[in-house]
């Protein structure tokens, strides 16, 4: 059984229902599952889980929220390695280029991303809300 950290920043509870969605799932399909935010989570504590759910949503000029998620997301960078990780966010403009660049950032870290990044723009709707599922469940199967 793996143990999995969903670990989010969201400012508007977009990317806070994705981490619902991605948690519900992997811990449905086995996992356990400890779902909290940046400012929660100690990276100190990365060796703990078997894997990890990233969520950010776009800030700014396509770019991770600045204040609690990019410094904990770089505490944790270097425990990445070998690592099955999803990443998942939020955004109301754009194109997806943040999530781009967080996903090559993951991947030159060693991370083993299990899916493609998920968005979506605003809430989650049915497609987002599908893959957050695939997600967590490719997750919690890794």
């Amino acid at each position: 059984m793996s143990k999995i950290a969903v670990v989010y920043w969201s400012g508007t509870g977009n990317t806070e229902a994705m981490a619902d969605l991605v948690a519900n799932a992997a811990q449905s399909a086995g996992a356990t599952v400890d779902k909290m935010t940046s400012a929660e989570f100690n990276a100190a504590d990365a060796a703990n889980y078997d894997g990890f759910a990233l969520g950010c949503p776009a800030m700014g000029a396509e770019q991770l929220e600045e204040s609690e998620f990019e410094p904990m997301y770089q505490d944790l960078r270097g425990s990445l390695s070998g690592k099955p990780v999803g990443l998942f966010g939020s955004y109301g403009w754009g194109d997806g280029e943040w999530i781009r660049t967080w996903a090559e950032d993951a991947q030159a870290a060693g991370a083993r991303l299990v899916a493609d990044p998920v968005m979506a723009n605003g809430a989650p709707d049915g497609d987002a809300t599908d893959a957050c599922n695939a997600l967590g469940t490719a997750l919690a199967n890794a």
